[in-house]
């Protein structure tokens, strides 16, 4: 599941939202960190609910303008929930790497040559 997708199906997991809602939600979600373009989060919206994760709920005009609101499935909260627990678990594992790691007498030095990624072999 890709970040955006993961902060999409996250934003709707308390409520149906709109398009611009989604938006909103996704970047306070991340704090800041994810910043959705109008054309990406519909390309995100398409995806979802051709997987069955997400529905249209309903449409409503306000100011003269179509408002759709989406909400997730069953399907799209066990998909989250699911990917939501393998993040958990991922971040679980790199912390207890770092422990050890600190235990063990800290990390490697920095690289200061050219190295694998278009240095000199």
């Amino acid at each position: 599941m890709t970040q955006a997708a993961f902060f999409v199906l996250t934003a709707l997991a308390d409520e149906p939202r709109h398009g611009y809602g989604i938006l909103r939600e996704v970047e306070e979600l991340s704090d800041g960190a994810v910043q959705l373009r109008v054309g990406t989060l519909y390309g995100v919206l398409d995806r979802l609910t051709a997987d069955g994760l997400i529905v249209l709920d309903r449409e409503e005009v306000q100011q003269g303008r179509l408002r759709r609101y989406y909400r997730l499935t069953d399907e799209g909260m066990q998909a989250l929930d699911a990917e939501a627990e393998r993040m958990a678990a991922g971040a679980s594992a790199a912390k207890q790497r770092i422990a050890e790691g600190r235990k063990a007498g800290g990390t490697t030095p920095p690289v200061t040559g050219p190295g694998l990624a278009g240095g000199l072999a």
